[in-house]
């Protein structure tokens, strides 16, 4: 190739790319725009098209036959928490209605119980200020002995522990009805061998949805249990906005 061809090639790539410059240059903004407007669309397609998480729907049959009243043992489905009515530590009246269409945790505890309800309790805490802000989502603790856990006795433990009435109830009531509740309905207490109606509580938090169906089981006395409480309430949260958004599409 001669001098003058590649001297010729190199000012023709000059020229083409400032031909080009000054295209872009043009229409920058445009480009920009247009760039914008792509990543979103794509970050949209992707979002839809992405497997959405979905929690699994306990059944009595899923659960370990020690903590759940024989019978009902074996039912694999259309399981949820039944209505009660019971009465929290300002001496107000809970039921299910004070839950409508709320995702709330539960637990079972007593105030004099010195082995895990204090880690238990500092946990439901730790759940109870990060949910604070969050009017979509309330927690719910259950004594197991209504004889010794009266309402006075829950109102001194809710103020040392600093429970936020608006997000965190301590209940209290008739023990038939605590009873049925752990066993029939959470599904979290062994029997007492040594009382009819007597309870030995377990460690766990159950995570319940809006249509008071079980989605979780958690260990109560473990730290890291409260971020994958969080992380599955984020998931029910997010269920929910997403159906709206595909019955806006599907409309």
């Amino acid at each position: 190739m001669s001098v003058f061809m590649i001297f010729r090639s190199y000012f023709c790539s000059l020229l083409l790319k400032g031909v080009m410059l000054q295209f872009f240059s043009k229409y920058k903004l445009f480009a920009r725009v247009l760039l914008g407007l792509s990543i979103v669309i794509v970050t949209i397609f992707y979002s839809i098209l992405k497997p959405a998480e979905v929690l699994p729907v306990y059944q009595p049959s899923e659960v370990s036959a020690a903590l759940v009243s024989q019978e009902i043992r074996h039912q694999k489905k259309y399981h949820t928490i039944s209505n009660f009515s019971l009465t929290n530590q300002n001496g107000q009246t809970i039921t299910q209605d004070t839950y409508k269409d709320k995702i709330y945790v539960a637990d079972f505890f007593f105030t004099t119980c010195q082995t895990i309800c204090p880690v238990m309790t500092g946990n439901m805490l730790e759940l109870q200020n990060k949910l604070i802000n969050n009017p979509q989502v309330l927690l719910l603790s259950h004594t197991v002995m209504p004889e010794v856990d009266s309402v006075a006795q829950l109102k001194k433990y809710a103020t040392q522990k600093k429970v936020n009435p608006t997000k965190w109830n301590l209940v209290t009531g008739n023990k038939q009805e605590i009873y049925n509740l752990a066993r029939k309905q959470y599904l979290v207490a062994k029997e007492n061998p040594e009382d009819p109606l007597g309870l030995v509580h377990t460690e766990n938090f159950v995570l319940i949805d809006t249509n008071k169906r079980i989605r979780g089981f958690y260990d109560g006395t473990q730290a890291q249990e409260m971020d994958r409480i969080l992380h599955d309430i984020d998931v029910l949260q997010n269920q929910g906005k997403k159906s709206i958004f595909f019955g806006l599409i599907n409309y």
